[in-house]
């Protein structure tokens, strides 16, 4: 992907009124994925590329109000919807691209993404840059609410061998960018990579 934003900004903008209504049933999914990141009360966790906030009511739940949300996203109508949608009272809301996060070194818990890694211009580089604004050992989640075959065959296309996101491309892309993967799920119905920080 290339470094100018505005084909993403583009994409985003133009599906933002009707996101949430395209994928009605991707809730459990979510919820599920936070539940296995392992959060615990008064964490302080990132959903980075955040979109519409669909995973910011499980993060909410799973830190408790202790803890700390933000979700943050490149592109202001998808956070418009999110604030149209009422999830901006789950977590702070900042229009920012994860290729440059406006976050101090260390000082969240965890990291959130949902179907971002496609988008990211410059992933190891990109992926450095959440793993320093997390803590030591502090963790990652690179979820999608479906897996890789399904997702192409719903874009109409085939999995390469350079997909990132394939088992044996994304652990050593994460262990470059100074995280250890610790599980790897690719199902039909849900795409989970977790990961640690490396201290």
């Amino acid at each position: 992907m290339s470094d100018d934003h505005t084909h993403v900004q583009e994409f985003f903008t133009a599906r933002a009124a009707d996101w949430d209504s395209r994928f009605p049933d991707d809730g459990p999914a979510y919820a599920a994925a936070v539940t296995a990141l392992g959060l615990r009360p008064g964490d302080r966790v990132l959903d980075a590329g955040c979109g519409t906030g669909r995973a910011l009511h499980a993060l909410r739940a799973a830190v408790g109000p202790s803890g700390v949300v933000a979700g943050l996203d490149l592109t202001p109508a998808m956070l418009q919807a999110a604030v149209r949608a009422g999830r901006d009272r789950d977590g702070h809301l900042l229009l920012a691209d994860v290729a440059a996060l406006p976050l101090r070194s260390g000082s969240l818990d965890a990291v959130f993404a949902a179907g971002l890694i496609a988008h990211l211009p410059r992933p190891a580089e990109n992926l450095r840059g959440m793993a320093r604004v997390v803590r030591p050992h502090g963790l990652l989640a690179l979820f999608h609410p479906i897996g890789r075959a399904a997702l192409a065959a719903r874009q109409g296309r085939r999995i390469t061998p350079e997909d990132l996101r394939a088992e044996d491309n994304l652990g050593p892309l994460l262990a470059r960018a100074g995280w250890r993967m610790t599980s790897y799920v690719d199902e039909d119905d849900r795409f989970l990579a977790l990961a640690i920080r490396a201290s």
